[in-house]
């Protein structure tokens, strides 16, 4: 399957889910180019953007595992596809 590049964007406002969201982090690390997290401790929730770089059902696996955490939501978008061009 094709790799894709997308941006994984979650809010987490439970601070006991954040041990798990660390480890299914360190499970997919071969496809993470990079994360930002901004805590926002005084609002009572963190943030935290994280650059994928693997197949589509790798990215939406991991989406979906950070998902169903307690008090964490998570939404993926993904850069458009380059349109195969034919070569003659």
């Amino acid at each position: 399957m094709e790799n894709r590049i997308a941006v994984l964007a979650v809010i987490v406002r439970e601070s006991a889910s954040v041990s798990a969201l660390n480890e299914l982090l360190h499970q997919y690390e071969d496809c993470i180019l990079g994360r930002m997290g901004i805590p926002c401790r005084d609002q009572g929730f963190r943030l935290i953007s994280i650059a994928l770089h693997a197949p589509a059902d790798r990215i939406s696996a991991l989406s979906g595992k950070i998902g169903r955490l307690e008090g964490v939501t998570a939404k993926t978008v993904y850069a458009p596809q380059e349109e195969k061009k034919e070569t003659f």
